[in-house]
């Protein structure tokens, strides 16, 4: 099984969600920003890595939102999803395609990874909030 993060990150109560790539597994399906956890690195310290390497940005790891499990053709995936709070930096594009700032309301909108759609469910039902 291969943990990977998930950032709940917000601003001006829209949540940051990120497209992947044309090219590469899952193309052009949005997500939850993060990544996945390295040997000996915490949840915490991945995402708090993660963020730094895709988006430039400093962030605080916050409290865990639970997790989610995908069986992929290419493996099994626990998507674990922390509140994340945004310190320093120029948000950048580095390892996608486009990101987004969303209102709950609108994530139907997205064609989300298979991973992120409890999440997603879970935000629209208001059972996280942010």
């Amino acid at each position: 099984m291969i943990e990977v993060t998930a950032a709940f990150l917000t601003k001006n109560g829209r949540l940051l969600i990120a497209q992947r790539k044309p090219a590469g597994s899952l193309p052009n399906k949005w997500e939850f920003p993060g990544g996945k956890v390295e040997t000996g690195e915490t949840p915490e310290n991945c995402l708090k890595r993660e963020m730094e390497e895709e988006f430039g940005i400093d962030v605080t790891v916050g409290e865990y939102l639970g997790e989610s499990v995908f069986h992929y053709v290419h493996g099994t995936i626990k998507l674990l999803a922390y509140r994340t709070t945004w310190n320093a930096g120029e948000l950048l594009v580095k390892a996608h395609k486009a990101i987004e700032w969303v209102q709950i309301s609108d994530l139907s909108g997205y064609d989300f990874a298979p991973a992120d759609l409890p999440f997603v469910d879970k935000l629209r039902r208001g059972e996280i909030e942010l």
